[in-house]
């Protein structure tokens, strides 16, 4: 029987081709303003790569944090709020916060209260998931923010559904460790591989930007365990690397379908334990404080 987390992750290249057609004339940042991204968790992970994106290309300086950790007094001309639930409680409490700057959120969930806590709200109700662990909406809402900064999508979704269909190799279910890295917009969606893999697996992961693995983090690498690079690796990383008899992984594809071989990794390393890959230890779909 297919869990909702596989039947989701197989779905992705659908979804993006939906995003990238739909992209909305008005409601996400315009070029020029200076943008605050905000989010928790795995949302956190996708204003970070998209923050790097949009100044990359031109957009205007992009910050992206925690919501919890958003600074006080700075001023922005939008705070672009992601939220799968539109429930999330520290999301919601700075937008409530934010006067005098315009506010636009990105939700699967059109019934929940950031429908009216911000100014404008995209709404990727097609990407929304039953399981607990965030997969799909995820990226489907960073190939939307890439669509609207110019980007041409084609070889990411052709990626995309290279990732969903080939075999898994045998030595990345069974590995004792994963070490995720990235480079520039990619070190977001290294911390997201890292995050699903400790979600739906409880599998020892770690994430750092490609060029400070070697200053400490390289230590643990060994025999059985993974440095996995979403995006090119710089050079001589494979070489270091493989001389501590760790496992490299490197694909060529468009760091957003790596993120699907990790996200389908983690299933199947859940299956490998007898863990239900839906129903994550600890956790529900969406953190809701109380006062």
């Amino acid at each position: 029987m297919t869990t909702h987390t596989e039947a989701e992750i197989a779905s992705q290249p659908s979804c993006w081709r939906r995003a990238v057609a739909g992209v909305p004339a008005d409601a996400l940042p315009r070029r020029g303003e200076r943008v605050a991204v905000v989010g928790c968790g795995t949302s956190w992970f996708i204003a970070m790569a998209y923050a790097v994106l949009r100044e990359q290309a031109g957009h205007g300086e992009t910050d992206a944090f925690a919501a919890s950790e958003f600074p006080a007094g700075r001023a922005y001309d939008r705070v672009l709020a992601l939220s799968r639930s539109g429930t999330t409680t520290e999301v919601l409490e700075l937008l409530s916060r934010t006067t005098g700057t315009a506010t636009t959120a990105i939700t699967a969930d059109p019934d929940t209260p950031i429908m009216s806590a911000a100014d404008e709200v995209v709404v990727l109700d097609y990407a929304d998931e039953r399981s607990v662990v965030q997969t799909r909406f995820a990226t489907t809402q960073l190939a939307l923010l890439r669509a609207s900064l110019g980007e041409d999508l084609t070889q990411a979704v052709a990626d995309a559904e290279r990732a969903v269909a080939e075999p898994l190799p045998e030595e990345l279910v069974n590995a004792e460790q994963f070490s995720f890295l990235g480079t520039g917009w990619s070190v977001g969606l290294a911390q997201e591989a890292a995050l699903k893999m400790r979600e739906a697996s409880r599998s020892w992961t770690e994430a750092y930007p490609a060029m400070e693995y070697r200053h400490g983090p390289i230590s643990i690498a060994a025999p059985g365990r993974v440095t996995w690079m979403l995006g090119a690796a710089p050079e001589g990383l494979r070489a270091q690397v493989e001389q501590t008899g760790a496992t490299f992984v490197e694909s060529g594809l468009d760091p957003m379908a790596e993120l699907i071989r990790a996200q389908r990794v983690a299933v199947a390393r859940a299956f490998a334990r007898g863990l239900d890959p839906d129903e994550p230890l600890h956790l529900t779909r969406s953190v809701i404080l109380s006062s």
